[in-house]
């Protein structure tokens, strides 16, 4: 197992790829904020699917899912259809014009991260994937899971002999 001291530098190391992410929405049109990102990726992975599974993969409530929706459906990028086992509920579907921005999406940050990494071999960039896939797993689902409590602090005391 890892030492404590690589413990704490992989915690600043994660902490890090803040920047990453940030460099990567810059690249992103400004009528396509990460939310929107967000909504048309996990169509286009997973196909249509109700407002609530949505929320489930996005891992927000309701109120920021809708918000999103809205904002993705105004520019025409998905469509919002009753759901036949349930009129109550929508179905939301990526549209035409949704894939032709999804497939921008994927351009832009392909080149952006080709451009990055382009002094890296590509052994180093499937071992990037591997790890970091290996440690998105090792979290499991953590939009479900209750976060891990650290253990309680022992602070070690000296005894020192009662003097009679």
């Amino acid at each position: 197992m890892a030492e404590q001291a690589q413990f704490e530098e992989l915690a600043r190391q994660l902490s890090a790829v803040g920047a990453v992410k940030r460099d990567m929405g810059r690249i992103l049109p400004p009528e396509c904020p990460a939310g929107s990102v967000a909504v048309l990726t996990l169509l286009g992975r997973h196909g249509d699917m109700r407002m609530s599974k949505l929320a489930e993969l996005l891992a927000v409530d309701m109120s920021v899912t809708s918000r999103h929706v809205a904002h993705v459906a105004a520019r025409g990028w998905i469509e919002r259809s009753p759901d036949p086992a349930d009129k109550r509920s929508r179905i939301l579907r990526l549209t035409p014009t949704g894939l032709e921005q999804l497939d921008e999406l994927s351009r832009r940050t392909t080149h952006l991260l080709a451009d990055r990494l382009s002094d890296w071999t590509d052994e180093e960039v499937g071992q990037l994937i591997r790890l970091m896939t290996r440690l998105r797993a090792s979290f499991g689902d953590c939009r479900s899971a209750p976060p891990l409590l650290p253990p309680p602090v022992v602070e070690e005391t000296t005894r020192t002999p009662a003097h009679t």
